[in-house]
């Protein structure tokens, strides 16, 4: 993913703070989108759009904290970024452990925010990558039989063919063939393969 693919969104219901940080982002040859309000962004974004976001804290409506909180409610990657005039401590606790890139005080330092999009973003494409992983070996595990997801099951929690053929009431030759289809479409050669990737996919209970 290019940066030239990603879009920093800016949410502020101060005109010129919105301007001040999209000029910056131009500047370094980046898209911005600004947003008077919390409540329009979301009105516009989806989680599959790429970026990040710099938001103000204190606004009018929704504020920068409780527009973190729904962007998490719906599951999204988007890394965040706060400014505030008004920092306090319980406020940068809060920022940071519902996941901000760092909150940086109004009136910030070009270089500050120009360095923290810039992690962002690389935060944004790592992560994106990962869930394309995940979502990957997702795909192949639903696309077992019901039969081989109850063997990948045993499997990964450790039992034998033997055992597996005696709970299913199979032969341990089924259980043998089942296991190899499972191994040829999850694209795995050692179960340490399968247990990674049930753990990746966070299908555990598989």
């Amino acid at each position: 993913m290019s940066w030239q693919q990603q879009v920093i969104f800016v949410v502020d219901d101060d005109e010129r703070a919105r301007e001040s940080v999209c000029a910056l982002v131009s500047s370094m040859g980046l898209e911005s989108m600004a947003f008077a309000s919390a409540e329009d962004f979301l009105a516009y974004y989806t989680k599959d759009k790429p970026g990040c976001l710099v938001t103000d804290i204190r606004m009018l409506g929704m504020s920068g904290l409780e527009l973190q909180a729904e962007l998490s409610d719906m599951g999204s990657l988007l890394p965040v970024i706060v400014l505030t005039a008004f920092a306090t401590t319980p406020v940068t606790v809060q920022a940071i452990q519902r996941g901000a890139i760092t909150l940086l005080d109004k009136p910030y330092v070009d270089d500050d925010l120009w360095n923290a999009i810039r992690k962002a973003l690389a935060q944004d494409a790592r992560k994106r990558v990962e869930e394309a992983h995940r979502q990957a070996i997702r795909e192949r595990i639903n696309e077992l039989t019901p039969s081989e997801r109850t063997v990948l099951s045993y499997v990964v929690a450790g039992k034998p063919n033997k055992v597996i053929a005696n709970r299913l009431d199979v032969s341990v030759r089924t259980v043998e063939n089942r296991r190899s289809e499972i191994y040829t479409k999850l694209q795995a050669e050692s179960v340490v393969d399968l247990v990674r990737m049930v753990i990746e996919a966070d299908m555990l209970d598989t």
